[in-house]
């Protein structure tokens, strides 16, 4: 995996800002903890992260939630929590024993009613989605394999409605976009994303760089037009 490498003072003022503004609960803090307990790696979003997520939701009014990579449910949690009372989010998770892990920690957050999470190949279950002919996504967070970036947004702008917010994490990778030779694996499909998203016609969008205990990286902000 590709190694990211955070300094000790983006760590200590990220934990400061979490004790101080965003305030994780108990059950926020449970589902990292069950993640390392699985022996998932430690690639969920950062608390003060997940709570944008959270607000960005509630900012756009949104109701119905696509996520690509749940993980062990952390920022599924989040968006959760901003959404209305009968707002919904599909999750897309390829591991078994991820979902296990995930749906126990959204079920313990009392989200459980609102959360449905599909198994499998992330680009399988948004055909079927399509296929399925639900109503369109207001909120699309995309949060997977690196590789397939430039796919998931085109399903994301397939799948969501006009003026629907678009959020894909990890948009700087350690500055591996200036350098992909830092990660052939991952790099390309995160250049060919961005370079989607100041091209796409029914895409506007901004990218935003972040330091923290999750290293150099940051995150696109989209709207589908």
């Amino acid at each position: 995996m590709f190694e990211h490498k955070p300094r000790p003072e983006w760590i200590a003022a990220e934990e400061f800002l979490s004790t101080t503004v965003v305030h994780p609960d108990p059950a926020l803090q449970r589902a990292v903890a069950s993640a390392a307990e699985a022996g998932m790696p430690a690639i969920e979003v950062a608390p003060n992260a997940g709570k944008l997520l959270k607000l960005l939701v509630q900012l756009s009014g949104a109701r119905r939630i696509l996520e690509i990579g749940t993980l062990a449910g952390y920022s599924t949690i989040w968006m959760g929590r901003g959404l209305p009372a009968d707002g919904t989010i599909v999750t897309c998770e390829y591991l078994p024993q991820h979902a296990e892990v995930a749906w126990a920690n959204i079920d313990a957050a009392g989200l459980g009613q609102k959360v449905e999470i599909r198994l499998g190949p992330a680009l399988d279950t948004l055909a079927a989605l399509a296929e399925e002919e639900r109503k369109p996504f207001d909120f699309i967070f995309i949060d997977a394999d690196k590789q397939s970036d430039s796919r998931y947004l085109e399903w994301a702008v397939r799948l969501g409605r006009p003026g629907a917010a678009v959020v894909l994490d990890n948009a700087v990778w350690e500055g591996a976009v200036l350098d992909p030779g830092m990660d052939p694996v991952n790099a390309p499909g995160i250049i060919e994303a961005l370079k989607l998203l100041g091209e796409h016609p029914r895409l506007d969008a901004t990218v935003i760089q972040t330091v923290g205990s999750k290293g150099w990286d940051g995150f696109a902000l989209a709207r589908i037009t």
